[in-house]
This record gives structure tokens, C-alpha cells and sequence, in this order.
């Protein structure tokens, strides 16, 4: 899982997707799935996904049984044409481990 992670971090980097400066607090503080009502998707990701399951990884925590973020990447980053392959890929592989290791 802690590859597949990293794979994430390193596409939404070379699609131009990986942000300086985090959002703020508040807009941090969503309780909606993917907080739709505040961050994008790749704001999500990047900030709320990424950062607890590294937490989860570096504690060795059990993973989560099963989640679905892939349906929700191929939404929001349609925009990016055939560029979003990869990274959709990358989160159908996140969704296959949690569902083996969870």
C-alpha cells in the first residue's frame, strides 16, 4: 500500500495537481464524503487521504476493510483527458489493496 501511496503522490505531481499550501482549517474541517462542499478532489487526496493513510502505514494500523475512491477520481479529473489514465489506475490499485489487506 505504501508504494501505491507514493505512486499517487508522484502523479498528481507530474499532472500539475500537487498543491504548495494547504487549504484552510476550515475548509480542512468537512464532514462530507471527499469533502465535496470545500476541497476538489485532488485537494482531498492530498491533503485528508493521503496524510492518514501514511499515519495508518507508519503506525501499522489496520487499514480500512474496503473504500471506493476510484469511481469518484474518474468524476472529478475527467477534465484531464487521457492524462487522468494513470491516476485512475493508480487509485483502482489503492481500492484492490484495501480491499486484500483491510
Amino acid at each position: 500500500m505504501a508504494d501505491a501511496i507514493l505512486d499517487l503522490q508522484q502523479e498528481l505531481r507530474l499532472q500539475g495537481l500537487w498543491a504548495q499550501h494547504a487549504p484552510s482549517a476550515e475548509r480542512l474541517a468537512s464532514s462530507l464524503p471527499f469533502s465535496v462542499d470545500t476541497l476538489s478532489y485532488d485537494q482531498w487526496l492530498q491533503w485528508t487521504f493521503i496524510p492518514r493513510m501514511v499515519a495508518i502505514i507508519e503506525h501499522g494500523a489496520e487499514l480500512p476493510s474496503s473504500f471506493s475512491i476510484a469511481p469518484m477520481g474518474e468524476e472529478a479529473f475527467a477534465y484531464l483527458g487521457r492524462g487522468r489514465f494513470a491516476l485512475i489506475e493508480i487509485l483502482q490499485r489503492i481500492d484492490r489493496l484495501a480491499s486484500k489487506l483491510g
